[in-house]
């Protein structure tokens, strides 16, 4: 707050200049209107010809100046000193000469010997008579306007040479004083362990500072929760990649033993198997970290075509389908668009028809379809598989949750990925079972669903044809 104040201060100074020597100039000015109309009045037209009846204890009287030094002449219209002193500058125009035909006092600033002058004057005209006219102008120096100025100017600034720096120690005292409770509460941020994360208690925070300080716990809240999900994912996931290194490290520990190639090849299998699932389980990994990553945001979506996406995906999985003997079908919807990032959705895609292929029996069916509804558009998985008890139907959205007694072989994170991409989608996960297929007597089976807001573009603005430009009215 110092800089501004010096820089406001020699503006200050500036300012007050100039209305000091206005103050200063108006009781002088007045003075010198007085003593011109007086010498106007003793101005009297003797056969046309104008004459001063000024005595001269008047003069002396007008002079009689310790300070300053005083000037009057009389002129006539071409310029010509009538009375007075000569060395009283005349007006450097002629033309001045013939303003101010009214009687009207003006004034004018001029220059004699190096001293500035303040100069006023006035025209008179003979009543009655021909068109004479007559200049009288009365000179004074400026040295009382000058000191009187100053005076006023020194009795501004002086005390303000107490007041500024008064006014800094005050504003820093107060400035210091307003923002003690930021500094103790900075300080007690700083005094904070690493690995804390409680809320700060907002019981003797300063009113100005609680909106500071409960946004504040609130992102603490926040990261609390994402802290307290990072260290449980990071536990289960050591937890999920002991099983397959363990398995790993004992298949290959037998298979150092065994002397029979049979044996020795059965070995070997079991070791590929068993990489296969790590492999598989540390794709998972990366997927749901991706699919936690806030890189992914509503800002960076685009529009997308769920029908022709799911097409795309469904078509990398049919030699698998094939291999498994299980029916993989699509149903075609036509166009369908959302706002969506395609590298996110092909893996939410990948990981439920991995789900059902894995989870459906041989001779089973798999059917992909998109549905167009409303404001919304369902993106759907069917399979013939065992199905789903309602009670695990949210559940198995849970990471490393796998439902008791299942036959397949799963790490428990493709339906936690796809959750994790839905609500990054601002969509609905849900799996639930297919009563279609009870009704039929037919295994049960699920049907997985996403339910996702529908994308329409802003209809472009048709401009109506102007009936002028166009040439028709």
């Amino acid at each position: 707050m110092l800089a501004p104040l010096l820089f406001v201060w020699p503006i200050s100074i500036a300012f007050t200049h100039y209305f000091a020597n206005s103050v200063a100039s108006f009781p002088y000015d007045q003075s010198l209107r007085e003593q011109v109309a007086a010498i106007s009045r003793q101005v009297s037209f003797v056969d046309g010809h104008p004459q001063l009846e000024l005595p001269g204890l008047a003069q002396a009287f007008l002079r009689s100046d310790e300070i300053d030094n005083v000037y009057f002449h009389l002129l006539d219209r071409d310029g010509r000193l009538i009375a007075g002193d000569p060395e009283l500058p005349a007006p450097k125009k002629p033309e001045e000469l013939l303003q101010n035909e009214h009687g009207e006092v003006l004034f004018r600033d001029d220059e004699y010997r190096g001293q500035t002058l303040r100069v006023a004057y006035i025209h008179l005209l003979e009543a009655g008579g021909p068109e004479r006219l007559v200049l009288i102008e009365v000179g004074e120096t400026t040295e009382k306007r000058s000191q009187l100025a100053n005076k006023i100017i020194a009795s501004v600034i002086l005390p303000q040479f107490v007041i500024i720096p008064l006014a800094v120690v005050l504003v820093w005292f107060g400035l210091s004083q307003g923002l003690r409770p930021l500094t103790r509460l900075r300080d007690r941020i700083e005094a904070r362990r690493e690995a804390d994360l409680s809320p700060i208690a907002v019981r003797r925070v300063p009113e100005e500072l609680r909106p500071l300080t409960e946004a504040f716990n609130s992102m603490l809240a926040r990261m609390q929760h994402n802290v307290t999900a990072q260290r449980r994912f990071i536990a289960d996931a050591a937890h999920q990649m002991r099983t397959p290194l363990t398995g790993l490290k004992t298949q290959a520990q037998l298979a150092m033993r065994e002397t029979d190639p049979a044996e020795l090849r059965h070995a070997l299998r079991q070791i590929l198997n068993g990489a296969d699932r790590a492999s598989h389980l540390v794709d998972q990994l990366l997927a749901l970290a991706r699919a936690e990553a806030s890189e992914y945001s509503q800002q960076t979506f685009v529009p997308l075509d769920l029908d022709h996406l799911l097409r795309e995906v469904v078509e990398t999985w049919v030699v698998q389908a094939l291999e498994k003997r299980i029916d993989l079908g699509y149903e075609a919807a036509g166009s369908v668009l959302i706002l969506g990032n395609a590298f996110l959705l092909r893996e939410m895609i990948n990981n439920l028809l991995d789900n059902a292929l894995r989870y459906t029996p041989a001779n089973g069916s798999v059917t992909a379809r998109v549905v167009a509804q409303g404001d919304f558009a369902l993106l759907e998985i069917e399979d013939s598989g065992p199905g789903i008890a309602d009670e695990e139907s949210q559940r198995v959205f849970d990471r490393f949750y796998r439902v008791d007694g299942a036959d397949g072989e799963g790490s428990g994170l493709g339906l936690a990925i796809v959750r994790e991409i839905a609500e990054v989608h601002q969509a609905a996960a849900s799996l639930r079972r297919n009563n279609r297929n009870v009704e039929r007597g037919e295994h049960p089976g699920c049907v997985a669903r996403i339910v996702f807001p529908v994308h329409r573009p802003p209809t472009p603005r048709v401009a109506t044809p102007d009936p002028l430009q166009t040439g028709f009215a």
